[in-house]
């Protein structure tokens, strides 16, 4: 396989539903539009993957009305070019010595309240707000949350090829894991190897050899791995048409220590019984309590230190979350990951991760490497 290159976009998609979708939560909320900048939610909403610029580039959702999309005059072929020339959707564009911000209030009109996309800019957020001094501005989230975390079949298919993809790259990391090697050589080898395997673009790559390991996200180090090292391996990307890849799995240079062994069994048999708890209706947290209850019982409940999971798909951790206190009842469609560790300051940690999702009777791995401990000669 090669190599991809350039910005990603998503996948197949209908924009103009999804802008509909919107439109019917905004009133139903009572609130007037929903404005996004350059963001995973933009790319959602309109296929657009525009430059997060100092000049201003936002789509403005009316409750009532068509979207409009507002662009620097000089990025206004490349919005063209993108999914939205192909929509129709309205571009409005602005020079150099224009406010944006006042063309952003002129297509607002009379509104009272105003929903801002969640990674807004605090400098973009505060000239908005003073431009609109008599509207109410509230988070995006609310509106986008509950669209976005329940995903068409075409998106899980989307999330099923970037699984498909990582496996391909696990497949491959016991050849380049060898004894004297260090962290940040094997890393590189791991980050061509996403790129050739499909993806896009390399989102993250984390080598955590020996005592490395017990930090959840080292990435890479200068640190040469030696014998008897577990190695935690989490990499990601995302793939050319937007979607994200996201896997775990451990490898150990050599006999593993025995109480590594033993502890990682157990590991073993929480991330089984987390992936096994998933079906429409259950609580978020429910699925990390069934991972975690099997660590307590065996007395590691100390040393898993994260939340069970995130949710995947435009961005590699969106809603979803896999965590103690959430209430979300899971839905066919809702996609996130399972990956419970455990962390011995000093020692070696552990990890395994998959990408999966809910679906209409139980739950479907996206990752289908094995998730036993790999033993690595050499």
């Amino acid at each position: 396989m090669t190599a991809t290159s350039g910005p990603p976009t998503t996948a197949a998609a209908d924009h103009p539903a999804r802008l509909d979708r919107v439109r019917e939560v905004l009133q139903d909320q009572g609130i007037g539009a929903l404005i996004v900048t350059p963001s995973a939610d933009l790319r959602y909403l309109t296929g657009y993957d525009a430059l997060p610029l100092e000049r201003l580039t936002a789509l403005v959702v009316p409750a009532q009305g068509d979207p409009v999309v507002i662009v620097p005059a000089l990025e206004r072929p490349a919005a063209l070019a993108s999914p939205i020339g192909a929509a129709g959707l309205m571009v409005a564009a602005w020079t150099e010595t224009e406010d944006p911000f006042s063309l952003v209030a002129g297509v607002l009109g009379d509104v009272s309240v105003v929903a801002v996309a969640d990674q807004m800019w605090a400098e973009k957020l505060l000239r908005l707000q003073a431009a609109l001094p008599r509207v109410r501005t509230v988070a995006g989230g609310r509106v986008l949350r509950e669209l976005r975390m329940r995903k068409t079949d075409a998106e899980v298919a989307a999330l099923r090829r970037a699984g498909a993809a990582i496996d391909a790259v696990h497949a491959e990391v016991p050849t380049w894991l060898r004894v004297g090697r260090t962290e940040r050589e094997v890393g590189k080898d791991i980050a061509d190897a996403i790129l050739a395997a499909g993806h896009a673009s390399v989102e993250f790559v984390i080598v955590g050899s020996g005592l490395n390991g017990a930090s959840p996200h080292h990435e890479l180090s200068d640190r040469v791995i030696a014998e008897g090292d577990p190695v935690v391996v989490d990499i990601g990307g995302t793939m050319p048409d937007g979607y994200c890849s996201d896997s775990t799995r451990t490898y150990v240079m050599g006999e593993p220590p025995a109480e590594y062994a033993e502890t990682y069994e157990v590991l073993l048999a929480a991330q089984r019984a987390a992936c096994h708890s998933v079906r429409p209706g259950v609580l978020a947290e429910d699925v990390d309590s069934a991972a975690r209850d099997v660590l307590a019982a065996a007395g590691f409940g100390d040393l898993f230190i994260h939340r069970t999971g995130h949710g995947i798909g435009l961005e590699c951790h969106e809603e979803p979350y896999i965590v103690a206190g959430s209430a979300v009842a899971l839905e066919p469609g809702m996609t996130f990951s399972i990956e419970p560790g455990f962390y011995v300051e000093g020692r070696w940690g552990a990890r395994i991760e998959d990408i999966v999702a809910c679906t209409g009777t139980g739950v479907e791995r996206l990752n289908l490497r094995p998730r036993e401990l790999v033993t690595v000669q050499g």
